[in-house]
């Protein structure tokens, strides 16, 4: 069964002197977010931008994609510990993303755990939605 998810956005002005918020997804759990251009091209925690929410999905899909890869194999995960970094470059756009995972679980090894990591990073279904930025990486750790 498909699920549909929605975001609504307004923005008033132009790119740089304008600003523009969040106004609502489906889940509500977001909120109303404010938007602007300076708080996508800083650095700084003041705002969210649209890269922090790929960032988020992209990291979030990753660890469920991982998960479900590592107990189909029959060696399910204790604990997964993910991030995604996505880097915008203004001018050029999404540049580069680097996903890290760290994973530990009793019947994991580390051979099987990269293996899967790389298996969940080329196919879960935000990288695939985001398959035209030029770089993404992957660094694992292993807990054992």
């Amino acid at each position: 069964m498909a699920t549909d998810r929605r975001a609504e956005a307004t923005w008033n002005g132009s790119l740089i002197e304008g600003s523009g918020r969040i106004d609502s997804t489906t889940s509500g759990v977001l909120g109303e977010q404010e938007l602007t251009w300076r708080a996508r091209t800083d650095d700084g925690p003041t705002r969210t931008s649209p890269e922090d929410l790929i960032a988020a999905a992209h990291a979030s899909c990753f660890a469920m994609e991982l998960s479900h890869q590592l107990a189909e194999a029959g060696t399910p995960a204790e604990e997964l510990k993910t991030s995604a970094t996505v880097t915008f470059q203004p001018g050029e756009g999404i540049t580069r993303i680097a996903l890290t995972v760290r994973g530990r679980g009793p019947d994991l090894d580390e051979t099987s755990f990269r293996r899967a990591a790389e298996n969940a990073k080329e196919n879960c279904p935000v990288s695939k939605a985001l398959a035209s930025v030029p770089e993404i990486t992957l660094d694992i750790e292993f807990d054992g």
